[in-house]
């Protein structure tokens, strides 16, 4: 990936919301936000915080955390590794 991430901050492609629940089929205007992700790129860390994450890793992040952009036709999330909850 071209995109790289300055200091500690990553980036995020965040994973496909669930369309059915229970047998039951969820409109686009009614999914939730997803709050997993992957992550496809890291930055150098700071000089006195090394970054944890690495690339492929899949995450749970806050709701509202980072911040939205588009590169090349996908979506995705760039924010500080301290938004970063868990890794699974």
């Amino acid at each position: 990936m071209k995109l790289k991430p300055l200091a500690d901050r990553v980036l995020v492609e965040p994973l496909a919301a669930e369309e059915k629940v229970g047998g039951i089929y969820i409109p686009d205007t009614a999914k939730e936000k997803p709050q997993k992700g992957k992550i496809v790129a890291v930055g150098p860390g700071e000089k006195d915080n090394k970054i944890t994450l690495k690339v492929g890793d899949c995450v749970l992040y806050g709701k509202y955390s980072g911040t939205e952009i588009n590169y090349e036709g996908s979506d995705y999330l760039i924010m500080k590794e301290s938004d970063v909850l868990a890794i699974i």
